[in-house]
């Protein structure tokens, strides 16, 4: 067997640098309903799904719904992002590599499917396959996600590799029978089993995904 015969990635902080997107939108959302947000606020969020930033709002006394405000803050994310796609130092090079390997990649995040598929048409013939919120009943940390994603692929679970940023998603990875590569993010991740650190997202070439071995 070939080693990973999937890799599955986060999204948000993981594929793209969307996190200042999504920090700006929650602060033009706040301003809009007269609320403030903070970095507090913004480390509270990170790794959940946007519904749960949408519900603080509510929580705080924002008159609309959790979904109309959800809608604002994809809107706003996909204004700032523009035609450009802010993949993350390393990121389109390793795309390009497993293209070329033909091993197949999704992305696996609790953010927004419109957010994600816009992220996918910059690599339509690697990212094949989109596993959101909007797709399972249990977000990350439940591991239903990855066990979705790689059930998109054709593959086995154990087979594939995650690539994630946050404790949830690495979490949810582990939990679903993946070794994960821990790319940093704005807040650390704890050791554990399963988990390869790596100093930057550009450590993550084909080679070193090669270089690792799946679960016992």
């Amino acid at each position: 067997m070939t080693y990973p015969q999937a890799v599955l990635f986060d999204h948000d902080g993981t594929l793209v640098d969307t996190e200042p997107q999504w920090a700006q939108a929650k602060r033009a959302v706040a301003e809009h309903y007269g609320q403030s947000w903070s970095v507090t606020d913004d480390h509270a969020t990170l790794g959940g799904t946007v519904q749960d930033a949408a519900r603080t709002f509510v929580d705080r006394g924002a008159p609309d719904s959790v979904e109309e405000i959800t809608e604002r803050l994809a809107q706003h994310v996909l204004e700032s992002m523009g035609d450009e796609i802010p993949f993350l130092p390393g990121v389109r090079a390793l795309l390009v590599e497993l293209r070329d390997a033909g091993i197949p990649a999704a992305i696996v995040t609790n953010a927004l499917t419109v957010i994600a598929r816009h992220t996918a048409e910059g690599a339509p013939e690697v990212l094949t396959r989109i596993v959101s919120h909007d797709d399972v009943t249990h977000a990350k940390p439940d591991p239903e996600p990855y066990l979705r994603g790689a059930e998109l692929l054709g593959v086995e679970p154990r087979t594939c590799v995650a690539v994630e940023d946050s404790e949830p998603g690495v979490r949810a990875a582990v939990a679903a029978g993946m070794t994960v590569v821990v790319v940093p993010g704005d807040k650390p991740v704890p050791d554990g089993p399963h988990r390869v650190f790596v100093d930057s997202h550009e450590d993550v070439t084909l080679e070193f995904l090669r270089s690792l071995t799946p679960p016992a």
